[in-house]
C-alpha cells in the first residue's frame, strides 16, 4: 500500500503542475484518484514579488488598489455560483466520464482560440478594465464542471476580451489565489472535526511539494505560451481525455 506521505508528494506534484496550466487540476486529480487509488488534495501559490508590491501599495497607490478590486470582482461570480449550485454540481458531475469529455472539449476550444487572428489591446494583467475582470470571473464559473480548467476558462476569456497570451495567463494565476484559498479554507473548516496532527502534517508536506512545483511551472509556462501558444496543452487535454475514455470503456 502507498503511504500517505508518498500520496502527498504525488498529489502535490500533480496539483502544482496542473493548477496553473489550462489542463484542469480537478480533472487530473479525479482521474488520479480513479485510476491510481490516490486521495484528494488541494493547494495554491505564486508570483510573490509582484503580489508583495501590490499588497504594500494598495493602500497608497490607486493602480494597485484598482487591481486588488479587479481580482475581487473576478472572484465574486464564482462565490455566488458556488454557494448557489456548487453542491449539486459536485453530486452530479464529479465523475471520470464527465472529466474525460470536458478535457477533450476544452482542448478543442484551446486549439480554436489559438488559431484565431486576435488583436490584443491589453498586455498588463494588473491594468485590465474592471468590466473585463468581471467577464473573466463569470467565465471562470464554468470551471466548476470538473475537467473544464479554471485557468483555461479565465485565459480563453481574457484573450477573447483583448488580453495578450502572456497577460491572460498571468491574470489566471492572480485569480487563482482567492479562488483556491477560499476553497481550501472552506474544505478545512468543513472537515475540521476529522483533522489530526498526522493529517495536518501530510497536508503541510503536500503543500510544500505543490508550492515548489508551482513556482517552476509558472515561470516556464509564461515563457512558453508567449512564444508557442497553447497547442501543447490543448493536445495534452485531448490525449488524456481520450485515454481516460478508453480505460473507462474497458472497465478499468
Amino acid at each position: 500500500m502507498m503511504s500517505d506521505a508518498v500520496k502527498a508528494v504525488i498529489l502535490g506534484i500533480i496539483e502544482g503542475i496542473t493548477e496553473f496550466l489550462p489542463v484542469s487540476s480537478t480533472g487530473h486529480m479525479l482521474l488520479a484518484q480513479r485510476f491510481f487509488g490516490l486521495g484528494e488534495g488541494a493547494f495554491w501559490q505564486l508570483y510573490f514579488a509582484k503580489l508583495w508590491r501590490v499588497a504594500l501599495g494598495m493602500f497608497s497607490n490607486p493602480d494597485d488598489r484598482r487591481f486588488v478590486i479587479g481580482v475581487l470582482v473576478a472572484f465574486l461570480p464564482a462565490v455566488v455560483v458556488g454557494l448557489a449550485v456548487g453542491k449539486y454540481i459536485k453530486e452530479l458531475l464529479f465523475n471520470p466520464w464527465v472529466v474525460c469529455f470536458t478535457l477533450i472539449v476544452g482542448g478543442a476550444i484551446l486549439l480554436w482560440v489559438d488559431q484565431l487572428d486576435l488583436k490584443p489591446h491589453e498586455d498588463d494583467a494588473t491594468r485590465y478594465p474592471l468590466m473585463m475582470y468581471l467577464w473573466i470571473g463569470i467565465a471562470q464559473c464554468m470551471a466548476m464542471i470538473p475537467g473544464v480548467s479554471r485557468s483555461g476558462a479565465s485565459i480563453v476569456a481574457a484573450m477573447l476580451l483583448g488580453g495578450d497570451k502572456r497577460s491572460a495567463a498571468e491574470f489566471s494565476f492572480f485569480l487563482a489565489i482567492p479562488t483556491m484559498v477560499g476553497a481550501f479554507a472552506y474544505d478545512f473548516y468543513k472537515n475540521r472535526g476529522e483533522m489530526t496532527v498526522d493529517h495536518i502534517g501530510v497536508i503541510a508536506f503536500g503543500f510544500v511539494v505543490s508550492f515548489i512545483t508551482a513556482i517552476i511551472v509558472v515561470r516556464t509556462f509564461l515563457n512558453y505560451v508567449t512564444r508557442h501558444g497553447f497547442k501543447f496543452f490543448a493536445w495534452w487535454r485531448v490525449i488524456v481525455g481520450t485515454l481516460g475514455l478508453i480505460a473507462l470503456a474497458l472497465g478499468r
